[in-house]
């Protein structure tokens, strides 16, 4: 933001302390009325015709915004994804493993990414992977919802798990 000095502008459209607006005053005058009122003179729109100015205490303001960013990013959640690895013939207890790992990603609000990896010949029996897949997304389907349903990538198979929003 342009303070003080470095506005360019000749004529500024100026705002005082109270929010009211003064007119069209010449540069100069803008910062004598700001220097006037121990506040410094800032340029909050320098895009209008004549840009508009305010005076107002410049470091209360940057205080005042670097609070709101913070608060910002305090609120601001972090969306990580986890993957789970399953094979086309996994047998009950292995799936019931992997499939808790899952659900304990989805309740801390993580994404989980479902992925069958075909090794050798297993490849030409892809169906055998998808009920695979389809099972995990019928398990976690009361804590998650299908983002995107089976599809081949290279050698592998992959669905995407999001958790159910909180409305």
């Amino acid at each position: 933001m342009n303070v003080n000095e470095k506005i360019r502008a000749r004529e500024v459209r100026l705002i005082d302390v109270n929010g009211e607006q003064l007119g069209v005053k010449s540069r100069n005058e803008a910062l004598d009325i700001a220097a006037n009122a121990n506040l410094d003179l800032v340029m909050v729109a320098p895009n209008a015709k004549p840009p508009v100015c305010r005076v107002m205490d410049y470091g209360k303001y940057r205080f005042e915004q670097q609070k709101k960013e913070k608060e910002a990013r305090k609120k601001q959640t972090v969306i990580k994804v986890k993957e789970v690895r399953l094979s086309p013939g996994i047998e009950d207890h292995d799936f019931n493993t992997k499939l808790r790992n899952a659900r304990k990603f989805l309740s801390k609000g993580d994404k989980v990414k479902a992925s069958v990896r075909f090794r050798g010949r297993a490849i030409t029996h892809k169906e055998l992977g998808q009920k695979v897949l389809e099972r995990m997304a019928e398990e976690c389907k009361d804590i998650a919802q299908v983002e995107t349903k089976p599809k081949m990538e290279g050698r592998s198979m992959f669905l995407m798990l999001a958790p159910l929003s909180e409305k």
